[in-house]
């Protein structure tokens, strides 16, 4: 009996472990409730929960608190207004038994709200409703509302259909097939098509509201029944998408499953490329928290956005459009899950390159909130996301399309942002401001701007007065991934080119921004003959493009893993704990931790192979985060380093994106 039981034991822990090392076994499957999608909404202008979306779709669903309704909350619309409610629900659907009774309904948890969909459930003594809805294309969403009989007898029930709008921002209309609705602005709109059991003849309008009785329907004792409807909303829809939409009915179930085929692949590919380290449960959450981030904050084509890319946040006002360098490290994280997804965010912003190579900071899908900001660009990652892109699937069309636009955003570098001429870059602007230089750098308010001024070099191009570490290392690294597209493309001279200038530049580097008395890189005054001595989340960056030695890089290290200086509760924070000017709760660059200079700083540490304490940093940014691996809190835009409480935007991109590679092997 006793082997028996030793067997038994060997069994149990075999299998346990088993377990633990084999995703297939147990994560390839979608986990619901990683956001917090309920909610309904008081205004068209809250927006105090998140909404879902998927496919690029530029509006999203959430799902209802109130008993009372029937229906998901919204859509939310956003494409104007930086983010609006259409209405608190635009198809809420009721029950009455012939007699015209209302049968209580009370939410039954849980709601369901994953990768593929939402759904939630209510329930009373006498039926089980449920309510589900997917995104089938970037246009249309499809939604099922279907009622169970509880009774052991069968029934005759009236469902009873309702919507409104919020007054002032939409307006309902008849429409052939469809009711209409229309945005204030005419630039969007949306069609909803009720159920066909709907005597479109018979719906009841005004300008926010419609009201529409079907009729009667006998359901047996455990019979369900199934009304299965669909919101588009876009600039302009083409026949395919009428067809689809007008076929959609017939085929809900089908497309359902395919919707959860596609993200059980997506789900799949993601885990096999992730280190051995974090194969458990906590880190395949968290992947999968990234992926839907990304997910909600991707936006398809329309307007003056040729090509599909993501939002930082829609959650968050004056984020409804595309940024320079936020695009660029989303499309880094993307590359490893949708490669033609990736190649669009980065030719969304090459699609507003100017004549002299100059990028845009930011641009949007039209001009009636703000206009796009050509007052300065964002720091060079587009061609680390280019490499990336073809690493993973080696498209070589794509290369020969971006990388001359890339070369010549290159050389805008030295010749509108190089003041002195030394080879050595310099944020500014176009326009003469100081606010826009900072932008520039990405790091608006950092410390190490504070006394900075700015100089003119020649037309509508300015330089600060101060060499910027960082700057010249993205150039670096940028001049290495330039190297490798033109070896890929078989450009033996530009490949030659730019290993030599790599060289020298980071003999520059090295000799001008490195301080031997205490280790660390730092800015400098234009003349290179001071440093600015505020130690930031800049002086990784050496280790992140390969520029340090290893001494340096020992240095670097050391600095970085300090208790009272970078290594805090939630690590790699912008700015050196101890300095006096260190705001590590809203302080936005001067002391929170933003998850892509922390993941800059981790890669440089494994690229010198300091992987201890890589694995140590990463640990303490997923787990003391606030929320990062809880279901249903959102990632946020960055995090106070000492208490880890997440601040500014939830839901955001470049926070998930880089969450994700942080998991994964690259």
């Amino acid at each position: 009996m006793r082997k028996h039981l030793l067997l038994s034991l060997l069994y149990i822990f075999g299998t346990s472990l088993y377990a633990q090392k084999s995703p297939d076994h147990l994560f390839e499957k979608e986990i619901y409730n990683l956001l917090d999608y309920k909610g309904s909404p008081e205004s068209g202008e809250d927006k105090s929960f998140l909404a879902f979306s998927d496919k690029g779709s530029w509006f999203g669903y959430s799902m209802p608190i109130s008993s009372a309704q029937n229906g998901f909350s919204g859509p939310f619309i956003m494409s104007q207004e930086n983010g609006v409610w259409l209405g608190p629900s635009l198809v809420d659907i009721h029950l009455k038994d012939f007699n015209g009774d209302d049968d209580k309904l009370e939410i039954k948890e849980p709601f369901e709200g994953g990768l593929s969909g939402l759904k939630f459930q209510k329930e009373s003594k006498n039926w089980l409703i449920s309510h589900s809805m997917f995104f089938a294309s970037a246009k249309t969403a499809g939604l099922q509302f279907e009622f169970k009989n509880l009774q052991n007898k069968p029934i005759t029930i009236q469902p009873v259909i309702n919507g409104k709008t919020f007054p002032g921002t939409f307006t309902l209309e008849k429409s052939e097939g469809f009711i209409k609705v229309k945005s204030g602005t005419n630039k969007f709109y949306g069609l909803l098509k009720l159920p066909k059991e709907v005597d479109l003849s018979s719906v009841v309008y005004s300008d926010s509201s419609y009201s529409a009785n079907l009729k009667p329907i006998e359901i047996a004792s455990g019979e369900t029944y199934h009304l299965v409807y669909s919101f588009s909303f876009a600039s302009e829809f083409d026949k395919k998408e009428l067809d689809f939409i007008d076929a959609f009915s017939n085929n809900f179930t089908n497309e359902l499953e395919k919707a959860k085929q596609e993200k059980l692949t997506l789900i799949k590919g993601i885990n096999n490329q992730m280190q051995d380290q974090w194969q458990d449960s906590t880190y395949f959450q968290l992947a999968q928290k990234s992926l839907l981030t990304l997910q909600n904050n991707w936006r398809a084509a329309s307007g003056g956005l040729k090509y599909d890319g993501f939002f930082p946040s829609y959650n968050y006002e004056w984020f409804y459009g595309f940024w320079a360098w936020d695009s660029w490290k989303h499309a880094v994280a993307a590359a490893y899950y949708d490669t033609n997804l990736a190649k669009d965010q980065v030719l969304a912003m090459y699609d507003y390159q100017t004549e002299t190579g100059f990028i845009p900071d930011c641009v949007y899908r039209d001009n009636l909130i703000e206009e796009n900001n050509y007052r300065n660009t964002k720091p060079p990652l587009s061609a680390w996301a280019a490499w990336t892109i073809y690493q993973q699937d080696e498209d070589l069309e794509f290369i020969k399309n971006i990388y001359p636009k890339i070369k010549k955003q290159h050389e805008w570098w030295y010749q509108y942002r190089d003041h002195d001429k030394d080879g050595l870059c310099e944020y500014g602007s176009t326009d003469g401001t100081l606010l826009a230089a900072k932008w520039e750098s990405g790091m608006d308010n950092a410390v190490r701007f504070d006394d900075t001024k700015l100089l003119s070099n020649s037309k509508n191009a300015f330089s600060m007065d101060q060499e910027s570490v960082d700057l010249n290392s993205y150039l670096y690294a940028e001049k290495l991934y330039l190297e490798k597209l033109a070896k890929a493309l078989e450009i033996k001279n530009d490949e030659a080119l730019f290993a030599k200038q790599a060289e020298n530049l980071k003999k520059q580097i090295r000799h001008q921004f490195y301080d031997k008395e205490d280790g660390w890189f730092y800015d400098t005054s234009i003349d290179g003959k001071s440093f600015i001595k505020v130690k930031g989340s800049e002086g990784w960056i050496p280790l992140w493009a390969g520029v340090a030695s290893k001494e340096e890089a020992k240095n670097i290290m050391e600095t970085m893993m300090d208790s009272t200086a970078f290594n805090t509760q939630v690590p790699l924070q912008t700015l050196d704990a101890s300095v006096i000017k260190f705001k590590p709760d809203g302080g936005y660059w001067r002391g929170p931790t933003w998850i892509d200079q922390s993941y800059f700083g981790v890669k440089g540490l494994k690229n010198y192979g300091f992987n201890k304490e890589a694995t140590e940093l990463t640990k303490k940014l997923i787990h003391n985060a606030e929320g990062v691996t809880e279901k249903g809190k959102a990632i946020r835009e960055n995090y106070n380093p000492i208490t880890g409480e997440g601040l500014e935007a939830y839901n955001f991109s470049w926070s998930a994106a880089h969450y994700l590679l942080l998991l994964l092997n690259e």
